[in-house]
């Protein structure tokens, strides 16, 4: 399945200069939708992984099916002040700003075995926060599953002894 033909690319969102990546397009095909998270749960099915983590906010849509299907538990990583309980928090660079992540401190426990799922790698930012938090947790990183990768924007090498699969990549 071409699923490249199923993503709107939208010109200068959030702001001028920017080609964004619309999933909502290819979650919305049903087909498509199962089709990528099989391809997903594939990979993964045999690794062992208690947990995973889904980045904020479309990564809790494939990250959550993901944990289902692979009998694991799910850990949401959200921005701060979003999360009730005690939390690790990092702040980060973006291509068009900046950010935070939090995710609770009891999320994982030491030695877990944890997988990370977004929708889109771009300049490694939101990732290698998220790389960061992970390990804060103390657990064992899999490996970071991503649905775009935008390779021209080389985010993969902010992100030090973490496998990363991307589904669909751009140059």
């Amino acid at each position: 399945m071409d699923y490249k033909k199923l993503i709107r690319e939208v010109p200068d969102f959030p702001k001028p200069g920017i080609l964004f990546y619309d999933i909502t397009t290819l979650l919305k095909d049903a087909q498509a939708f199962r089709a990528i998270q099989e391809e997903m749960c594939h990979r993964y099915r045999d690794q062992r992984i208690s947990k995973v983590i889904g980045i904020e906010s479309r990564g809790f849509i494939l990250g959550s099916t993901l944990a289902y299907q692979l009998g694991a538990g799910f850990v949401p990583m959200r921005k701060p002040g979003k999360l009730p309980a005690n939390t690790f928090e990092v702040k980060y660079n973006l291509e068009y700003g900046s950010n935070s992540l939090a995710v609770h401190r009891d999320a994982v426990a030491m030695g877990e075995r944890v997988l990370i799922v977004d929708d889109l790698l771009a300049t490694g930012g939101t990732a290698a926060a998220a790389v960061y938090l992970t390990r804060q947790l103390g657990a064992e990183i899999v490996g970071l599953v991503v649905l775009v990768e935008l390779l021209g924007l080389k985010g993969r090498d902010k992100l030090e002894d973490c496998p990363v699969h991307s589904m669909i990549t751009y140059a």
